[in-house]
């Protein structure tokens, strides 16, 4: 994700690099369901991190693809709604990072290259978006690590640095709808 948010990134002009917004994207989720899961606490973690290593200061996160009933309450900003806001606090470049999606599927591709790209060129905004991880070589070299290492008798846990592969696991039913007693 590093070396995708930097190429992009150089997609404008050295002087204007450090005023660039980068915004990480992932799918939102009904609010009940984020409260009971570590959802949020790892996209930010994620975001930091990226943020931090492509060398970039400011950043924030937004959601896009939400789904289901108008009054459920789901994780916000809305990615749209987050560009008016930059675009009304003097913002003209943004770069929006999908971190939440491995691949350019629909919800990439029509979210962001067409709805994203949209109502930012409407509001006169330069936008780029980040590309995704895909099938980058050292995505896929990752993902072969992280198997590796779960088939291991005594995992090594290089992907997962000092952390042993079960620290990060999901407790049971931890992403279900919380249920009033």
């Amino acid at each position: 994700m590093v070396e995708r948010v930097r190429e992009a990134l150089d997609r404008f002009p050295a002087e204007r690099q450090q005023q660039v917004e980068l915004v990480f994207t992932a799918h939102s989720i009904p609010l009940a369901m984020a409260q009971t899961s570590a959802y949020e606490v790892q996209l930010r973690e994620a975001t930091r991190l990226v943020a931090e290593r492509a060398g970039v200061r400011s950043y924030q996160l937004a959601y896009q693809s939400r789904s289901g009933a108008p009054h459920v309450p789901w994780l916000e900003p809305d990615i749209l709604d987050l560009l008016d806001s930059l675009h009304a606090n003097g913002k003209d470049d943004v770069i929006v990072c999908p971190i939440g999606f491995i691949s350019d599927h629909l919800e990439v591709l029509f979210d962001l290259d067409e709805e994203g790209a949209e109502h930012a060129a409407g509001l006169g905004m330069t936008y780029v978006r980040a590309g995704t991880v895909g099938t980058h070589p050292r995505f896929v070299a990752m993902i072969r690590e992280l198997i590796e290492e779960r088939t291991m008798e005594n995992p090594i846990c290089l992907a997962l640095g000092s952390r042993t592969p079960d620290d990060d696991n999901c407790r049971e039913h931890c992403c279900q709808l919380s249920r009033k007693p």
